[in-house]
């Protein structure tokens, strides 16, 4: 469909959306001009990842009218959206685990083209914009930044008209993230438009020309992000700014996890082997792992964690016990909690409650003969979705119906709110907005106060300079040297992320 240039790209007018315990749009109106790069800014649960839907077509409003090039349009699947030249990167990905990347980036794509074709696309786009991938690969072997890789070039391959992003750099790194902004900056000068949700307030203010602002699935606002900062960003989002992190020095005590020559060969072709991972982490003290996704962070955490079992005992040990062997459950005994990067299906089962998903991590609601105790679950949860501020239908809701963001934050809640002595979490921020951002990394660092030893994994270079009092990196399976957060610079992180630090320790910490 070839459009006038006096026609805008898309025009959602009077757009309403009713779920049984929530009104997720009300009313909004939206309206995205040809070659516009256009931010949709909102709170988690604010409704912004509904209306994308709806756009694409995953989603049917039960008010309201979309044009798309000056034409009304009644969007009744994704492959109709792909057909006017739509294409859309979700924060929860739509990828079939059993595929490789070159099958699911297919399923998408004009059936004419055969998989040889496919598979040279995907390395030269791959190549292109930086975001390396191997189209060989199973997805369930990717880790999650890798599988937003995959998102991402699956939907530039379709070569759309108006691309949705939702949250498309949450787990990538800067290197990535300034590649693709290129990239996407290229797309917009091509008359490309796009729609941009993120909650990283300066992405938005250097990609996009337009923002408009949800609360509570209703239009609040449409600004110039340009000439805004991220302060009234913030009042405009959440109608307050975010509180100012206060990161005082450590007080670290004895270890509480050590890991001493950790090597383990990689399960699959496509994993990575662990070489000689060393460290610890004492008690009242944030380390923080940087690295770019698929350098072993999958493999260390899974050997933390418990689901690795093969290293040898003494490899990994809590309070001086060695742990190798155990499994989860015996490590949680010792007071390790742990939250996972990947939200629906490990950290919580989708169709099962909230309430329920409580019983992943915790037993103490199983009473005398394994009966549960569900007053007493529904009870945890409604305290944790309080003191978190999940938006959620209450504590029987399933997990699949929150937002991502949300999720995340009845997932890390769940895990403070067990009173760890060991806390090892993994994206703790991933897709939520500025305020839950700041609850959830004060939130860590109140732990870490209280004397637990928090472990934090995260592509997030800001979010570790902010909670660390360490650091390490992660690069091709090895760790580097620890060193001081206050004597890291972000441009050394980037350095060593690609592998490349001193043999000899840049700190000698704690001795």
């Amino acid at each position: 469909m070839n459009a006038p240039a006096l026609h805008p790209r898309l025009q959602l007018s009077g757009i309403t959306k009713r779920y049984p315990s929530v009104i997720a749009n009300s009313n909004v109106s939206l309206t995205v001009a040809p070659g516009e790069a256009h931010a949709v800014l909102g709170e988690n649960g604010a409704g912004k990842s509904t209306l994308m839907k709806i756009i694409y077509g995953s989603v049917k409003p039960d008010e309201g009218t979309v044009r798309y090039n000056g034409q009304p349009v009644a969007i009744r699947n994704p492959q109709e959206a792909r057909a006017l030249g739509i294409s859309m990167v979700f924060q929860h990905f739509s990828l079939f685990d059993t595929l490789t990347v070159a099958e699911n980036v297919w399923l998408g794509l004009d059936k004419s083209l055969s998989l040889p074709h496919v598979t040279q696309s995907i390395i030269a786009k791959a190549t292109q914009y930086g975001l390396d991938i191997d189209p060989s690969r199973p997805v369930h072997t990717l880790s999650v930044g890798e599988m937003q890789r995959v998102e991402i070039i699956r939907a530039l391959l379709t070569n759309p008209k108006l691309l949705i992003l939702d949250e498309p750099t949450s787990v990538l790194t800067p290197q990535a993230v300034d590649k693709l902004f290129i990239v996407l900056k290229q797309l917009v000068s091509e008359g490309c438009s796009i729609l941009y949700i993120s909650h990283k307030l300066h992405e938005i203010r250097e990609l996009c020309s337009a923002c408009t602002v949800l609360r509570a699935g209703k239009l609040t606002g449409v600004c110039d992000p340009r000439e805004e900062t991220n302060a009234s960003l913030s009042r405009l989002m959440i109608g307050a700014e975010p509180p100012a992190l206060v990161h005082k020095a450590a007080q670290a005590g004895d270890v509480v996890l050590r890991v001493q020559g950790l090597s383990l060969t990689k399960e699959d072709q496509f994993g990575v082997t662990l070489d000689g991972i060393t460290l610890d982490v004492r008690a009242g003290e944030v380390v923080g792992i940087a690295g770019v996704s698929g350098n072993g962070q999958r493999e260390l955490l899974y050997s933390l964690s418990g689901e690795d079992t093969r290293a040898q005992p003494g490899m990994v040990q809590i309070f001086d016990q060695p742990v190798g062997k155990l499994g989860p459950r015996a490590r949680r005994d010792l007071g390790l909690q742990f939250v996972p990067e990947e939200r629906l299906g490990r950290g919580a089962v989708p169709l099962l409650g909230l309430a329920h998903n409580l019983l992943l991590t915790r037993d103490n609601a199983v009473g005398k003969g394994g009966w549960l105790d569900v007053k007493a679950m529904e009870a945890q949860a409604a305290a944790i979705i309080q003191r978190f501020n999940v938006k959620a239908g209450g504590p029987n809701a399933p997990a699949k119906s929150l937002s991502g963001g949300n999720l995340q934050k009845f997932i890390v809640g769940r895990e403070m709110d067990a009173s760890p002595k060991l806390l090892i979490v993994s994206q703790p921020t991933w897709g939520v907005d500025v305020g839950a951002a700041a609850q959830i990394r004060g939130a860590i660092l109140a732990l870490r106060d209280a004397g637990c030893a928090v472990l934090v994994v995260s592509e997030e270079l800001d979010e570790l300079f902010e909670v660390s009092d360490r650091l390490y990196v992660i690069a091709k399976g090895q760790l580097s040297p620890s060193v001081a957060r206050d004597k890291a610079t972000v441009p050394q992180i980037g350095e060593w992320m690609s592998g490349l630090w001193q043999t000899k320790a840049v700190e000698v910490a704690h001795v």
